[in-house]
């Protein structure tokens, strides 16, 4: 049987750890973790997050050992709506970082919390 997107989220979800905004940027100033955009370049451009570190999800599994070769950094994934973040946070355990969460919610108001932080 077929999954529909938001059941395969709400599956995912449910193994991931998940913050809102305020509450994940805080924590990664506090544990020098790596905030990760995971939208398209031209999404970035167009709805920037400062202090966010792009790495597109059409790339992450390619690019992100690279970036990232200490499986302990905490990791903390957003996107448009935290739909991809979760996809991207799922795959980042996959390949064995131990530190995944996902910022759920969406973008205005991540942008928001790093304002008033």
């Amino acid at each position: 049987m077929l999954k529909s997107l938001p059941e395969l989220i709400a599956q995912a979800r449910a193994k991931l750890r998940c913050l809102e905004a305020a509450a994940a940027l805080a924590e990664a100033a506090e544990n020098n973790g790596l905030v990760i955009d995971v939208r398209e370049a031209a999404e970035v451009e167009q709805t920037p997050v400062a202090g966010s570190h792009n790495l597109p999800r059409s790339m992450l599994e390619m690019k992100i050992v690279e970036q990232v070769r200490d499986a302990q950094q905490p990791l903390y994934l957003h996107c448009a709506s935290g739909a991809r973040a979760t996809l991207a946070a799922e795959q980042l355990q996959r390949l064995g970082y131990q530190q995944v969460t996902v910022i759920t919610c969406p973008i205005d108001q991540i942008q928001r919390a790093l304002a008033n932080s």
